[in-house]
């Protein structure tokens, strides 16, 4: 699994991306190629990614250890064809640093999100939200709720301490939680399901349509302990979700540097976007140091997706029109 990583090194490390960004933005013509910090290579322009959105994935500076930085990442998929990617720390904001990356490359589509763990306190911290959507640039365009800090999650792991709760002892919405689908549904911005289970994610689905919220997100419907009925994605929809559908599962596994976890087979990935392709989206959730690039990642899924007879207009909603849509690139 990935190595954790002290705060003293991820400040250093913030602080070193900092510098970098300034001094590559002055020198980036004489660059020309030069793909960022400590990258694994060049991406040239690949026209099966060409307007893409990646609206989860990981990369430095962060707690963990990861494949890529966040502006060489987002160099390498501007360079690629990419239409706009939105980042994922479980720990930290990226909202922030997508500011200065937008800075340093114009024109980029650069967004960040945020995660209600537990670095941020022992429940979901709404004065941290709100905080969120109103830094500079408002380029936070999801709040997740809790995820590897989630009540559920450390249930399952059989932690003695408690996670986030989403849901109080009767069931119902927690009042935190609900403020916070009222920030997303002022901000117009994502409210995304977190590492919730099936069931609390059903509940904070129907507490969000009734809130007002337009972008709702349910997280990881394919994924490991988060893996949902196909007629428990058909009442999410119903509700007015969208599916997130990330292609993580079909890299992991035996074989591979995660191999703790059960890799998803091609078949059943695409039989999970098929369900209705019109509310769903794919993201690669990738960045982990011991998997493919995310760039890499992003484009075996779409071959992957042609071979297996996708048509083309539902690839171009599953990685381009319904992810942008949800980051407010779309009217």
């Amino acid at each position: 699994m990935e190595k954790n990583i002290s705060r003293r090194d991820f400040i250093k490390n913030s602080a070193f991306a900092g510098g970098a960004l300034i001094l590559s933005s002055a020198m980036v013509n004489a660059a020309g190629t030069m793909f960022g910090m400590s990258e694994k290579g060049n991406y040239g322009y690949d026209r099966l990614l060409k307007g893409v959105c990646d609206i989860h994935l990981h990369c430095r500076p962060d707690s963990r250890e990861r494949s890529v930085d966040e502006y060489g990442f987002m160099k390498g998929a501007l360079t690629a064809g990419y239409r706009a990617v939105m980042f994922k720390s479980n720990d930290f904001s990226c909202h922030d640093r997508a500011y200065l990356i937008r800075q340093a490359l114009p024109g980029a589509e650069c967004f960040g999100s945020f995660c209600m763990n537990r670095v941020h306190g022992d429940r979901v911290n709404v004065f941290a939200a709100q905080k969120a959507v109103e830094t500079s640039g408002g380029l936070c365009r999801c709040i997740w709720m809790p995820t590897l800090d989630a009540a559920y999650q450390y249930r399952y792991e059989g932690r003695k301490e408690k996670g986030i709760p989403v849901l109080g002892d009767n069931g119902q919405v927690l009042p935190e939680v609900v403020k916070v689908m009222e920030i997303c549904a002022e901000a117009d911005i994502i409210f995304a399901t977190g590492h919730s289970s099936p069931e609390e994610s059903l509940s904070l689905l129907r507490k969000a349509q009734e809130v007002g919220v337009k972008r709702v997100v349910v997280t990881h419907a394919n994924s490991y302990i988060w893996t949902m009925t196909t007629n428990q994605i058909k009442q999410c929809i119903d509700l007015g979700a969208y599916i997130e559908y990330c292609y993580l599962p079909c890299l992991w596994g035996e074989g591979t540097k995660m191999p703790q976890y059960q890799r998803q087979s091609i078949e059943d990935f695409v039989s999970f976007v098929r369900i209705d392709p019109t509310r769903s989206f794919i993201s690669t959730d990738l960045g982990q140091a011991v998997m493919p690039h995310p760039i890499e990642g992003m484009r075996d899924c779409i071959v992957k997706l042609q071979s297996a007879g996708v048509s083309q207009s539902d690839i171009d909603l599953l990685v381009r029109r319904n992810p942008a849509w949800l980051i407010g690139l779309d009217k």
